[in-house]
């Protein structure tokens, strides 16, 4: 007969470990989000002639 006991502990463990994993890889890119410095952010004009010519008004 199957030793269900053991086999649920098993399963259990290896889903702890996966799951302790993912978290440590979460707060390693949290790190890395939060130590990165800023990006420079500019707005861009479209030049004149892009703006499908005459004044609409």
């Amino acid at each position: 007969m199957a030793d269900y006991q053991k086999m649920y502990a098993t399963l259990f463990h290896a889903v702890t470990d996966a799951i302790e994993l993912l978290q440590a890889a979460q707060r390693a890119a949290e790190e890395l989000f939060i130590s990165a410095k800023e990006p420079e952010v500019r707005i861009l004009q479209k030049p004149a002639a892009e703006h499908g010519g005459a004044d609409r008004t």
